[in-house]
C-alpha cells in the first residue's frame, strides 16, 4: 500500500509534465507579444457597401480584444494585422419556376465577402502570413439585402472570418 501512493505521484507527475502550458485557444506555450495593431481595412471589393471596411476592422479588433490579453494599440504593435476587403458579392444560389410574367426568381441568395489578411509577428516572423479568408451567408431569393438581412448577413461572415483570422495567427489549431 506504501509503493501504491508513490506510484500513483509517479504516475500523475510524469502526466502533467509532458503537457507544457496550455489555453483554452488551444496554442501550446506563450505568446512574446503585448501588443497588437489592426490597420484600416479598406474596401476594394468592385462592388462597394458602405461601412463595412470600418465594420470589419472593429470586429476584428474586437475579437483579439475578447480573447487574448493582448493590448490595442494604433502603431508599432508586436502583432500587425492589415489587408483589405477583395470581394463582395450577392449571388443567385437557385432558381424557382419561371413566374406568369415569365421571370425566373432566385429562391436563394448568397452574399460572399472574402478579406485579403497579412499578418506581421515581430516576435517570431516564421508566424508571418498573406492569406485570403472567404465566407457567406444564404438569405432568401424574395428578401432583399438591405437593413436587417443584410445586417445579420454581414454580422454572420464577419464572426467566420474574423475568428479564423485568429486561429490562423494566435490559435495555431
Amino acid at each position: 500500500m506504501k509503493y501504491l501512493k508513490y506510484i500513483l505521484v509517479l504516475f500523475i507527475a510524469t502526466t502533467f509534465s509532458g503537457c507544457g502550458v496550455y489555453n483554452f485557444t488551444g496554442r501550446t506555450g506563450q505568446i512574446d507579444a503585448k501588443t497588437f495593431q489592426v490597420n484600416f481595412f479598406q474596401n476594394n471589393a468592385d462592388l462597394i457597401e458602405p461601412g463595412i471596411d470600418r465594420q470589419f476592422t472593429l470586429a476584428l479588433q474586437d475579437i483579439i480584444m475578447n480573447q487574448t490579453n493582448l493590448n490595442l494599440v494604433s502603431n508599432s504593435g508586436d502583432l500587425v494585422y492589415e489587408g483589405e476587403i477583395v470581394d463582395y458579392r450577392i449571388s443567385p444560389m437557385t432558381a424557382t419556376a419561371v413566374g406568369a410574367n415569365g421571370e425566373v426568381g432566385a429562391a436563394q441568395n448568397r452574399l460572399t465577402i472574402r478579406v485579403n489578411v497579412r499578418f506581421t509577428n515581430k516576435k517570431k516572423e516564421t508566424d508571418d502570413f498573406e492569406k485570403q479568408f472567404e465566407f457567406y451567408n444564404d438569405f432568401p431569393g424574395g428578401d432583399l439585402p438591405t437593413g436587417t438581412v443584410l445586417n445579420n448577413a454581414i454580422k454572420t461572415i464577419f464572426e467566420r472570418i474574423t475568428q479564423d483570422i485568429f486561429n490562423e495567427s494566435l490559435a495555431k489549431w
